[in-house]
């Protein structure tokens, strides 16, 4: 069975939503980050998200040519698997779209890497109330913002997890990793 990993750019005080404009590695600590999550890449084969951070990665991404991070290669090369009621044509190559957690399950039963899954706090809120999360992966911000969505609000949060890494970059942000 392959593993489910949520990777997310998260605040000390557990908010995901970049839309306070945390979000922003400096250009010294670029290269630590990039180069971490390099080796996630090459542990995944495919890459999860909810239909609203599909179609904003489809907008952006397949049209950067002067990438020099590799994110917009690997996205345009990866399996990618949107869960969606609503969303017909993914219209972007190597796409999937899967109508719901059963597929995700059935997803995981196949053989293959580590499923990645990015952003998408409404599926990422569902697939941890489901029990598919099987490691966080976090970029840990050193900031507060107070306000906004969270990773774990409430009853979606497992009832432990086990730190398995730790690892700090020069800017302050530190990435752990845990397992379910």
């Amino acid at each position: 069975m392959r593993d489910l990993v949520v990777t997310e750019n998260i605040t000390l005080d557990g908010v995901i939503d970049a839309s306070e404009g945390w979000f922003n590695p400096g250009d010294e600590d670029l290269s630590d980050v990039l180069g971490a999550l390099e080796v996630q890449r090459e542990a995944a084969d495919a890459f999860l998200v909810g239909r609203q951070t599909f179609e904003d990665m489809r907008g952006y991404w397949p049209h950067q040519t002067d990438d020099p991070t590799g994110i917009s290669d690997y996205l345009n090369a990866v399996s990618k698997y949107v869960v969606s009621t609503t969303l017909q044509d993914p219209q972007w190559e190597h796409s999937t779209v899967l109508r719901g957690l059963d597929e995700v399950e059935a997803l995981k039963a196949t053989a293959g890497k580590d499923i990645v899954a990015t952003g998408s706090i409404t599926l990422v809120h569902a697939l941890a109330t489901a029990g598919l999360v099987d490691e966080y992966r976090l970029f840990v911000y050193p900031v507060v913002i107070g306000k906004g969505a969270r990773l774990f609000p409430g009853t979606s949060t497992p009832a432990t997890l086990q730190l398995v890494e730790t690892q700090p970059f020069r800017s302050g942000i530190t990435l752990l990793r845990y397992r379910t």
